[in-house]
């Protein structure tokens, strides 16, 4: 009998259906895909209860951001947890705080103050199950079919926040926000349960070394980032797509400019669109080495077709244009491989909590600088901007996105 490792090492693309043939990797999809719907509806419902209550248009951002900013802190201070704690132990540990925090809130006994500190501190801890999640799935996938793993947790990111958003609507709608948080804390039970059902039981990847989570986590973050090929990998993963963010910050003042008809949700859902069918394209057809040599030419497509912005295209030339320049994000199926056989094994999730935390801290900083120069420049300016930042991180990194000779 043919094994999926032995398929999928001769030098050619592994198929999807090798993917999906893994009973855990079917696991760590589902449940991940329940997760994102869940914290989509459960920030999308924080924002809007914090603005009913306190009728602040500040709050309610704050609430709704909760989700990301504290990722960011928490990759400084709690990463190391992702190594101490036995895989399955911390995803399931994560939704079972999840559920704590979600039912508190769907309880109404805490003031718009209190919701949002418990959230933060709640929210420090989501890295340590990302990056739970991440380092489990080279352990499940064998090969190249790691890399279209990788590609599947991508695109369903993005399609279950879509859904999310759908779903959050219809429920704030019927039900109202408390009501759309009970909603949220069974996809955390959901979630908990097909985590604990479906994945085996694995040892830590690393034993305590006497210090404390947060020294060991500022030790190991220094070392990784001390070797210069890891550093490499990381900077080349974080800054390229994320500069991109810059541009979908200013869809919507975009998209007003362009007249009453416009809709920022044409361009945003072509950025979606780009991406999903760059991954699956690149992944399923292209070889492993072709993949690796084509890394830093589509990166260099996430910014050459925003320039055109400069020029104020219509909707629909913006729409093929953010779809063609989205589709470059499969530059980084070209690093996957790479980027796990640099990393210690003992540290990896650590390694790629680190990975998670830099971009979620990446795409915030530009998000914030778009909306920034919008107040100072044209939209269409930003995005210009905002493509060339791009174009210049990649001829800035274009040896560490080659492959190695």
């Amino acid at each position: 009998m043919t094994t999926t490792s032995a398929r999928t090492g001769a030098g050619r693309p592994a198929a999807y259906r090798d993917a999906f043939a893994v009973a855990e990797f079917r696991v760590l999809l589902g449940s991940f895909g329940v997760f994102m719907v869940g914290e989509t509806v459960k920030m999308l419902a924080l924002s809007v209860l914090v603005y009913e209550r306190t009728g602040s248009g500040l709050l309610a951002a704050l609430a709704y951001v909760t989700g990301f900013l504290p990722h960011a802190l928490g990759g400084l201070f709690m990463l190391a947890l992702a190594d101490r704690w036995p895989p399955r132990a911390a995803i399931v540990g994560y939704d079972l705080l999840r559920l704590a925090l979600v039912v508190v809130l769907a309880l109404g006994a805490l003031s718009p103050a209190g919701m949002l500190v418990l959230a933060a501190a709640v929210g420090l801890l989501a890295p340590v199950g990302s990056a739970a999640r991440s380092a489990l799935l080279p352990e499940v996938l064998p090969g190249d079919t790691y890399v279209l793993g990788r590609s599947l947790l991508t695109v369903a990111a993005g399609g279950t926040q879509v859904a999310g958003f759908a779903l959050g609507g219809l429920l704030l709608g019927w039900i109202g926000p408390y009501g759309a948080l009970w909603v949220a804390a069974a996809t955390c039970a959901v979630s908990a349960l097909l985590v604990r059902a479906g994945l085996a039981a694995r040892p830590p990847r690393a034993g305590r070394d006497g210090s404390g989570a947060v020294r060991e986590t500022w030790r190991v973050n220094r070392a990784l980032l001390a070797d210069r090929r890891i550093r490499g990998l990381l900077l080349a993963q974080w800054l390229p797509g994320s500069l991109l963010v810059g541009a979908e910050g200013v869809a919507v003042p975009y998209a007003a400019g362009l007249g009453p008809d416009a809709s920022a949700g044409v361009l945003l859902m072509a950025a979606a669109s780009g991406m999903l069918v760059g991954n699956l394209l690149v992944g399923r057809f292209v070889a492993p080495a072709r993949r690796e040599a084509w890394t830093p030419w589509l990166s260099l497509l996430l910014g050459v077709p925003m320039l055109v912005f400069v020029a104020r295209p219509g909707l629909w030339p913006a729409a093929a244009l953010f779809a063609v320049a989205t589709a470059g994000f499969a530059y980084q199926l070209g690093l996957a491989q790479r980027f796990l056989d640099a990393v210690p094994e003992a540290r990896r999730g650590q390694a790629f909590g680190l990975l998670g935390a830099g971009l979620m801290a990446a795409q915030g900083l530009a998000a914030a600088a778009g909306g920034a120069l919008s107040d100072v420049l044209l939209p269409g300016a930003v995005m210009a901007l905002a493509g060339g930042a791009s174009l210049a991180a990649t001829l800035a990194l274009w040896r560490v996105l080659s492959p190695p000779r």
